[in-house]
């Protein structure tokens, strides 16, 4: 397969980079801001952290406003950063104590985390 020529603003032609990886990369940033941007609407806005998490790519965590948080995956930090500036999230370098104090939890995330500890649902 050739590559694509790509011609900018001005008109010049440069060599592009034009694949279906690009392609599909920018499909990717393109669902996952939508996901973030949606998030972020519904919890009355959001700050995001990127943690690498190996081959697996980069786990986006969301806190919103309201003490909501949530998370989704990347297939890697690059992209993970990409769409959280274009979902317009304020993007924190660590998941600081700040960044904690804000997220709220329910009974669910209580007895999951204790688990058989203190008599809570078995985590299978």
């Amino acid at each position: 397969m050739a590559d694509t020529q790509q011609v900018d603003p001005e008109g010049d032609a440069t060599a592009g980079t034009g694949t279906r990886a690009d392609a599909r990369t920018e499909r990717v940033v393109a669902r996952l801001a939508r996901q973030l941007g949606a998030f972020a609407k519904e919890h009355g806005g959001a700050e995001a952290q990127i943690a690498h998490i190996g081959e697996r790519g980069a786990r986006i965590v969301l806190v919103g406003e309201d003490g909501g948080w949530g998370d989704a995956v990347a297939p890697s930090t690059e992209t993970a950063a990409r769409a959280v500036e274009r979902a317009g999230l304020t993007l924190r370098e660590t998941f600081d104590g700040e960044m904690a104090a804000k997220v709220r939890t329910g009974p669910y995330e209580w007895t999951r985390m204790a688990g058989l500890q203190i008599g809570g649902p078995r985590n299978l």
